[in-house]
């Protein structure tokens, strides 16, 4: 059961992250969620930015999921391990701009303290 749980928490994330690449993708201006402040969304040089963060997330996202359908849940638990470095790095960088400290913690840190239990309950079922 625990497994099952973490299980789909996992292919959550990845659908998440999947849905939240495309949308940096494919309207830049949801990039001033992200918590970097003064976040030029209409300069050209920076959505390009944006689209490599965009494919990034895509990639990552894709990861997940295919170590999901395809791999153990052992493995599953190690890639969301290492997969939470993302959003914990997320972290630092809009704090490190000066961003808000809310949404440094409460969407990158959380999203990186989720990501660290679901890994770890994956490795413990």
């Amino acid at each position: 059961m625990l497994s099952t749980i973490a299980t789909v928490l996992a292919g959550l994330i990845g659908a998440s992250v999947i849905l939240m690449g495309a949308r940096f993708f494919w309207a830049p201006q949801a990039a001033a969620g992200f918590g970097i402040p003064g976040t030029p969304t209409e300069d050209r040089t920076f959505q390009a930015w944006l689209s490599v963060k965009a494919v990034r997330d895509i990639g990552a996202g894709l990861l997940i999921l295919v170590v999901l359908i395809g791999g153990t849940t052992h493995l599953l638990g190690w890639i969301m391990l290492a997969a939470s470095f993302m959003p914990a790095g997320d972290a630092v960088i809009v704090l490190r701009s000066d961003g808000p400290k809310a949404t440094a913690y409460g969407v990158h840190g959380a999203t990186a303290a989720v990501m660290l239990v679901i890994g770890a309950l994956l490795l413990i079922a």
